[in-house]
């Protein structure tokens, strides 16, 4: 089995400056609304998935404008019914790294989660959320101005 971290990356129509903002103050554009944006660094944010049971807090540990951002998870509650409880912290000490740069045919935005490896309980479930909010919603805001974030 892959030890590997989840890591993806989307090309986009938006350039480095706007890609860099929507993965930090942005975020409730494709994702899910945090409770304060995610601007500079120490800032920290909860994001929950309404109706507010599940939750992931971060902190922004780099902002390197307009080509680097960093997350670290510093609080988690993943609660997923039929699953073990271990699901709900497996994200505590996580890292999402945002590397962006310019491309021949766009922006390039790479996410690696680091620490969202496949030994996780949450990995299937995780993978396909990260799919459809960074390769989709993310990519669909960053070429046509809108997202589809969650909606609670």
């Amino acid at each position: 089995m892959s030890t590997a971290n989840y890591t993806r990356s989307i090309v986009v129509a938006a350039d480095p400056a706007a890609a860099f903002e929507a993965v930090t103050a942005g975020v409730a554009h494709w994702w899910t609304v945090p409770d304060r944006p995610l601007e500079q660094i120490g800032d920290r944010a909860k994001f929950s998935f309404p109706p507010g049971v599940s939750y992931w807090t971060f902190e922004l540990m780099v902002a390197d404008r307009p080509s680097c951002a960093e997350w670290k998870c510093l609080d988690a509650l993943h609660v997923h019914e039929g699953q073990p409880k271990a699901i709900e912290t497996e994200w505590l000490g996580t890292k999402v790294i945002w590397n962006i740069q310019d491309g021949p045919d766009g922006t390039v935005i790479t996410l690696e989660h680091v620490g969202l490896v496949p030994q996780l309980l949450c990995y299937e479930i995780c993978e396909m959320g990260w799919d459809m909010f960074f390769l989709g919603s993310l990519k669909q805001y960053l070429d046509t101005g809108t997202g589809a974030p969650h909606q609670g």
